[in-house]
């Protein structure tokens, strides 16, 4: 069937008078593989705006889910202003007409013939998420899940479960670039899409050009956005997002397979962290100036003689004979005991250097390698795809709003998760690399 939709998905379709767009349909298959012990169970659905994200959801829950499991119960969460019944009114109205007869505004639900019904909810702030946390559903559709952060996303996911046989639960998020949740949405769904690694998730990339149906006062306005409002709501352009350092970064440009040589100069950078994380970094330079991010040591909650072996373990991996560097931020050399953590390196072998901290003159120097690829500039940085977290992490950096000229500091939650500790690691040695000759006496062997 199309799309890999099955027979009787398609005949749910037919019976409730709704037609999907080509991309809907690919929505829709990826939802009837939630079913499998092995397939997604967050099936997102986003990109720009404009793609008809609501109606396929919407669609989905009403016409096949509820229709196939008497019984359902789905929660569709949606980002509303005072006029939230009008919005799922509107909602019902274009996609199932046929069931108005059961929407109780009151009790704001959809009430089908078979028991099963859908819960609307709204939110203008996460806060508001948690009237809806510790209840019971077996769908929830959380609409601009990326205006949520990850832990509050966690929690709603902890209300997902079900008694029902053969049903398994699953979750529809959709989603625009930009937003507090944009980095974790961005790490849970674009990049294993990008790299072809989805297992629990999926997701299903829209713009304006794959709705037939949008209004062409909506289609005017989008392609008349510029600047990074028409590269992520217009283009769903998950490598910008409002106040947005790093414009000029082009993922296709900077992130890029490559073959290290042993004739290029390497050194190391590091931002030291405990509750934070430990990031090492192996750089290398060619003969023409082109910078090489090579390889990435990314751990928390470790010591530095655990450290030290993956860190010998990285370099080893590569054709590196010997970096000239090894330079860590100021953290690494404070004296908090007998021992600095500079020391306790040093005693493994590993003699770090003082960085360069200057912050305005590193995000400047970044920029500069990046180059401007609209104005034809090439970059003259290449990360490797295995450095996960600097990959994900540079083109969410913001500029800070009481120095525009410096990128904002951003802490990591208790798990861990978000912070700018790949940044700064990765600040440290891009200034490093500034340098065109090797200190005398510092040389140290891998």
């Amino acid at each position: 069937m199309a799309a890999g939709c099955p027979r009787d998905q398609i005949e749910n379709f037919m019976a409730g008078g709704y037609v999907a767009t080509p991309k809907g349909l690919e929505f829709h298959a990826l939802a009837r593989k939630a079913d499998n012990a092995d397939g997604p169970v967050q099936i997102g659905d986003g990109g720009a705006r404009g793609g008809g994200k609501s109606h396929t959801t919407f669609a989905q829950v009403v016409h096949d889910d509820s229709m196939r499991m008497p019984g359902l119960k789905t929660l569709f969460l949606r980002s509303v202003g005072k006029a939230a019944r009008e919005s799922f009114e509107d909602l019902i109205t274009k996609v199932c007409p046929q069931y108005r007869s059961g929407y109780k505004p009151g009790l704001s639900k959809l009430q089908l013939a078979n028991g099963s019904m859908i819960l609307f909810g709204g939110f203008r702030s996460e806060g508001d998420i948690d009237k809806y946390l510790g209840i019971e559903y077996d769908v929830i559709v959380p609409e601009e899940v990326n205006l949520l952060t990850y832990m509050k996303h966690t929690q709603l996911r902890g209300s997902l479960r079900t008694s029902k046989e053969n049903w398994r639960p699953r979750s529809y998020p959709t989603f625009n670039p930009g937003g507090v949740g944009h980095g974790w949405v961005k790490r849970t769904f674009i990049e294993p899409w990008r790299k072809g690694t989805e297992t629990d998730t999926a997701f299903v990339f829209t713009t304006y050009l794959d709705n037939p149906f949008i209004d062409d006062a909506y289609k005017k306005y989008l392609e008349g956005l510029t600047g990074w409002l028409g590269r992520a709501w217009r283009d769903g352009d998950w490598d910008i997002a409002a106040g947005q350092f790093f414009t000029t970064w082009r993922h296709a440009e900077v992130v890029k397979e490559f073959v290290p040589s042993p004739y290029w100069r390497y050194w190391l950078s590091m931002d030291y962290g405990f509750q934070h994380y430990t990031v090492v970094y192996l750089f290398a330079e060619d003969g023409d100036g082109n910078l090489y991010v090579v390889d990435e040591h990314a751990r928390r909650q470790w010591l530095p003689s655990r450290h030290a072996g993956a860190i010998r373990a990285m370099t080893s991996r590569h054709p590196c004979r010997y970096w000239d560097v090894f330079v860590a931020g100021a953290d690494v050399f404070a004296k908090r005991g007998e021992a600095t953590v500079a020391d306790q390196y040093k005693a493994l072998g590993l003699e770090l250097t003082a960085a360069q901290m200057d912050r305005i003159n590193g995000a400047a120097e970044i920029l500069k390698r990046l180059g401007d690829p609209d104005a034809g500039i090439a970059p003259t940085v290449t990360i490797h795809p295995r450095c996960v977290g600097l990959i994900e992490c540079l083109p969410i950096m913001e500029h800070d709003p009481r120095r525009p000229e410096d990128v904002l500091k951003v802490d990591c939650d208790s798990e861990g998760n978000g912070g700018d500790d790949t940044y700064d690691a990765f600040r440290y040695g891009v200034l490093e690399g500034a340098h065109k000759y090797s200190p005398p006496g510092v040389i140290k062997y891998a």
